[in-house]
Order: structure tokens, then sequence, then C-alpha cells
């Protein structure tokens, strides 16, 4: 069994790999019948020496491979019939910019798994770059603060040459008296966010602390859906009903926006359930809101401010309240906004390194053993016959619709 990892083709590059080259060495002694071999690739940010050394050959095409692993869309032109690819397609919400893709996989006979739906038996996400956009994500949040407010400066992440240094600069974070900041999100996002903020001499308070005291150092509340969702009739809420469905309930955030200097945003938000806050509730004169790091990123969508996805370059935009549009960061009246779409790249080579200790530990045993919980077969889009398999069935429509379609 012979296994390539592709060269990443997206633009603006990526660097990010599934494997570093330590554990392809691990895979191999692992599983003595899988062999390694790696695309030449002038970006990734493991070096083809680095591969080379342990004996991994790194090679121009990868023709003979059996299995195909990259991170992002894999070009239309890079694509190869018959065989089995691995990345993140982005075609399981039917998003229009990919639908091409998704047929070109299966003109070419391609059997394509899908890291993203890739689940155990008990239906959890197994692998994902999760844990680092919440990582990278909080940790700018308290750069753009530190910008705002001249308080401090933090090394960029992408500048930063792993985690460790990352965390190092956070020593360098002062925040005055009474500073609050509210969180959402749970799951890998808020496990990411949660790292950093235990790095940081901040303090944990309930959200009705948070609400109705004030205090004599730095403090955040990390909410639950309950904490900012509610009925609009006045019921009692049901999550399950909530996830099923988001209409029929309504935002409780806005409250929280009188009493917070910043945002960190890590929630999963489902198309239909209740905006966060919108531009009128930013105009109230209460509102004390500075800095917003939206690591979900949903532009246009149910937090105000993010009105588009800021770069790695320049991370930071300004949103002016009174006027709904985007302004410097540093003017008096704007919100501070950090959106950027591409976290986990700032920190490639950690980023890596995770995500391939996830496919060693839970998605290989199932890849090259047995599958008795049929993970791959579940986080399978397409077959080698050139058909949709049953799970995603659904996307038959927008596989063979018209284009105008899904504009």
């Amino acid at each position: 069994m012979k296994l390539g990892i592709i060269r990443e083709g997206k633009t603006p590059p990526d660097k990010r790999v599934p494997l570093s080259p330590n554990q392809c060495t691990l895979l191999m002694e692992q599983y003595p019948h899988v062999q390694v071999f790696v695309q030449k690739s002038p970006i990734r940010i493991f070096k083809d020496e680095e591969y080379t050394q342990l004996g991994i050959p790194v090679v121009d095409n990868l023709q003979d491979c059996d299995i195909i692993m990259g991170v992002k869309e894999v070009n239309i032109e890079d694509l190869i019939p018959n065989k089995h690819f691995f990345f993140f397609s982005h075609t399981l919400k039917k998003q229009p910019y990919n639908r091409k893709l998704l047929q070109a996989v299966v003109k070419n006979k391609i059997q394509l798994t899908d890291y993203e739906v890739l689940k155990n038996k008990h239906d959890h996400r197994i692998i994902g770059f999760g844990r680092f956009a919440g990582i990278v994500g909080c940790y700018n949040a308290f750069l753009t603060y530190g910008l705002k407010h001249n308080l401090y400066k933090l090394k960029p992440a992408n500048l930063c040459f792993n985690k460790e240094e990352l965390e190092q600069e956070l020593s360098k974070v002062l925040l005055p008296k009474n500073t609050k900041i509210v969180v959402t999100g749970f799951g890998r996002v808020g496990h990411g966010i949660q790292e950093i903020l235990n790095i940081l001499p901040i303090t944990e308070v309930t959200p009705e602390e948070y609400l109705t005291e004030e205090f004599d150092e730095p403090v955040y509340t990390h909410l639950n859906i309950s904490d900012y969702v509610a009925k609009n009739d006045g019921q009692e809420l049901d999550l399950d009903a909530f996830y099923s469905d988001g209409s029929g309930h309504i935002s409780t955030f806005p409250r929280y926006l009188s009493k917070s200097d910043m945002f960190i945003a890590g929630h999963f938000w489902k198309s239909g359930s209740p905006y966060f806050f919108t531009k009128e509730d930013l105009n109230q004169k209460n509102n004390r809101l500075s800095v917003v790091a939206d690591i979900s990123c949903d532009v246009n969508g149910p937090i105000a401010t993010t009105i588009r996805a800021s770069t790695i370059e320049n991370p930071i935009y300004g949103y002016d309240p009174s006027t709904g549009t985007e302004v410097d960061f540093m003017d008096s009246n704007a919100i501070a906004v950090m959106a950027v779409d591409n976290l986990p790249c700032e920190l490639s080579r950690d980023a890596s390194e995770d995500f391939g200790s996830n496919l060693i530990q839970f998605v290989f045993p199932a890849l090259f053993g047995d599958d008795p919980d049929q993970i791959i077969f579940r986080g399978t889009e397409t077959t080698k016959e050139g058909e949709l398999t049953p799970h995603f069935k659904y996307l038959e429509d927008y596989l063979n619709g018209v284009e105008k379609e899904f504009i």
C-alpha cells in the first residue's frame, strides 16, 4: 500500500501537511505494508530535506500511490483518476465554489474521504484543526486588545516558531483591573481558546457574576448556549430542538455588550439560528465592546462586526457601529475586529503535528486494519465507480444542478 502526501496547491499557499516526517516513519513502523511518499513542495512547513533525511522518498508526482492525502481542497488539475483521496473538500454544505471540484472527483472515479465527516461510533468528529483555530484565535484576541488600547505588543502568531514561543509571548499581556471578556464555544475550538486563557492571569466567573458584579482583576465568562439563547415564547429552552431548528429562538447576548470589553467567539452557528447581536444593538449608549475576535468568522452573519474575513498579513480591521462600515481599527469609535478565516496556518508546524497524531490514533487503524464502526465508509463521499455514497446522496442535486442555482 502506497500512501502519498500531496503538495498543497491552494492560493494563498497553505504550509500545513497531514503528516510530519517523524509521523511518516511512525506510520510505516506501525503498518509495515504501508510505504509513504511525499510530493516535492517549496512551501510546506516541513522541508523536503526533513523527509529525505529520514529515508522518506520525495517525488515529483504521486501517480503510483494508492492513497493520497492533503489538507485543503485539491486543485482539479492535480486530481489523479481511480485513487483514494483524503482532504477537506468543503462540499458538504453544497458550497457553490466547489461544485466543479466534486464533479471532477466523480468524473475521475475517485474515492473521496472528507476529514470533516470522519466520526467515531458516537458520531463525534475525530480529526480537525479546530483546536489550533481556538489557540491562535484567542492569542490574536489579546494581540488585538493590546494594540487597540496601546497596552502591549505581541509578536504575530505566524512569526512564532511554535506554540511554545507563542505561549511565552503571553507573558507580555497586562490588562487593566475589571477587564471583562465574554467567550462562546466549546468543542475543539473552545478547548483551544481555554488553553490560552488558562495561561493568562484571568479569573473565570459565572455568567451571573459577570453580569451583576464588578471586579478588581481581569475576568472572563465562558457561555453555554442557554446563557445567550432563549425561546421566543418564554418556554424552557430545549437544546435538542434548538440544534435541530434554530427558528423560534431569540438571542439574549446583547445584555453582555454593556459588560464586556472583549468578545472571543468560538461557537458553531447554524443558518436560521438567531443572530448574537445586530448593528442596532451596538448603537446602544451603554455598549462597552471594543474588541471582537471572531474565530467562527461567519461573514455578514450572527455577529454584526464581522463584515469580511481578515488575513494573516492584516488580521485586524475596524467596525464603525454608527455606520456599519469598515474604518481604521484605531479610530476612537471603532470596534477592532479580528476575523482571520485560516487561523491554524499561523502555527502550521504544531497544527500539522497535532493533526497527524489524530490520524495515527483514530484514522489509520480503521484505514489499514479493521473498521467495525465504518469510520472510513461513513466519511467517504464518493466511490471509485463514480457514485455518491449512501450517506451523501443528498448532494445529488448539488452535483448535477445548474451553476446559477447555487450562486
